[in-house]
């Protein structure tokens, strides 16, 4: 190698460990470039001092990886003091529309600017020693592009998992329909995380509300198996052990059938076949009478 690394014994070292050195002896000047890259720039907007210093975690990392000389081993330990930084990286580029092709091209950009420090550490840039350092640093950038890209999917699946427990909540509203009585009407399939999510909603009502009766509709529901009558069971009493009287509404003939077929056994629970009717239960048990309003009356009006 150059001057900086004429020893005869650094000249032996196998070309990761030559590579770990020179990344770490070139850090400032590795960060510095990279820096002006794409893959930072576009990040680190405001202070190019904070692109610097991600430029120098990201060299240190890749000095680490190259130490322990597992080159192409994305679970590398010296990966894992970054992979948060990367992540939000990947995340930044994402929020601005640039797609996973686009961020695996940015990460392929960091490498020439290395690669021309790496050459100019030798007297003759293009000898085996040099190019086996070249060939060592080739595969060591390429496996960081693959530690982006796979941090990059986990965070897209990260936001997908958010995004559908929002969609949950929202998709599970708790309406009170009355002085002491709310209700949950269920449109759609049940699943377990949906159904934590029904749980939680109604007794959180039941508190907030003081409700001593609560309405799970699910006429909107195509269908009732097994699991979701015992995530229903598990609701109806869980609300029982807050002090409310849940009723099950909406149950149609062809779930009445299904729940028969497959032997579940929901004589415990208050069914009632429309929300109408649970609500006119509620309201009676309350001590609520609704007339029907008469011909004569509704023309007056």
């Amino acid at each position: 190698m150059h001057v900086s690394v004429s020893d005869e014994n650094a000249e032996r070292e196998p070309a990761a460990q030559q590579v770990s050195a020179f990344l770490e002896r070139r850090r400032e000047q590795v960060a510095q470039r990279w820096a002006d890259a794409s893959l930072f720039r576009t990040v680190f907007t405001v202070s190019r001092d904070e692109a610097v210093e991600a430029g120098r975690s990201v060299a240190a990392a890749l000095a680490a990886v190259a130490a322990a000389g597992r080159l192409d081993d994305i679970r590398a330990p010296g990966f894992a003091a970054v992979r948060d930084q990367l992540g939000r990286m990947a995340a930044s580029h994402a929020r601005m529309g640039i797609g996973a092709d686009g961020l695996a091209d940015e990460v392929a950009g960091l490498r020439a600017p290395v690669t021309d420090l790496l050459r100019a550490e030798f007297p003759d840039p293009y000898a085996p020693e040099a190019q086996e350092c070249v060939l060592a640093l080739t595969v060591l950038m390429g496996t960081l592009r693959l530690v982006v890209l796979e941090t990059t999917v986990s965070a897209g699946e990260e936001v997908i998992a958010r995004q559908r427990e929002q969609l949950n909540e929202v998709a599970t509203p708790v309406i009170k329909l009355w002085e002491s009585t709310v209700a949950v009407p269920l449109i759609g399939t049940l699943d377990s995380a949906r159904s934590q999510v029904v749980m939680e909603s109604l007794l959180d009502a039941i508190v907030a509300e003081r409700a001593r009766f609560a309405i799970l509709d699910i006429t909107g529901v195509p269908t009732v198996d097994s699991l979701v009558a015992q995530h229903l069971m598990k609701t109806v009493a869980a609300a029982r052990l807050m002090g409310a009287e849940c009723i099950v509404s909406g149950i149609r003939s062809a779930i009445a059938q299904t729940i028969v077929h497959l032997g579940i056994d929901l004589g415990t629970v208050l069914t009632r076949s429309s929300l109408e009717d649970a609500l006119a239960y509620a309201l009676s048990r309350q001590g609520v009478e609704i007339a029907p309003v008469r011909a004569a009356d509704a023309g007056a009006r």
